[in-house]
């Protein structure tokens, strides 16, 4: 799937959703929207990961000095 940016991806899923939901499509067109879902909810899962990681927070340990901790490390700590 080309590049997307994830609120679009979000968006086309939310649709995708909605028109199978409504279950007025051929049978055809419901399994090309599903497995259109289904790679849309992948690149969603992988963006909303990839941002996990990149969220660090930057505080200090004992000795006084910044360290870089991920996100799950410090919410454990407080």
């Amino acid at each position: 799937m080309a590049e997307i940016k994830f609120e679009e991806a979000l968006k086309k899923l939310e649709k995708i959703v909605d028109d199978l939901e409504k279950g007025d499509i051929s049978l055809d067109e419901a399994l090309k929207k599903y497995q259109e879902g289904i790679e849309l909810s992948r690149v969603c899962s992988q963006r909303l990961e990839n941002a996990r990681k990149k969220i660090d927070i930057l505080s200090k340990d004992k000795k006084d000095e910044f360290e870089l901790k991920p996100l799950d490390e410090v919410n454990t700590e407080n």
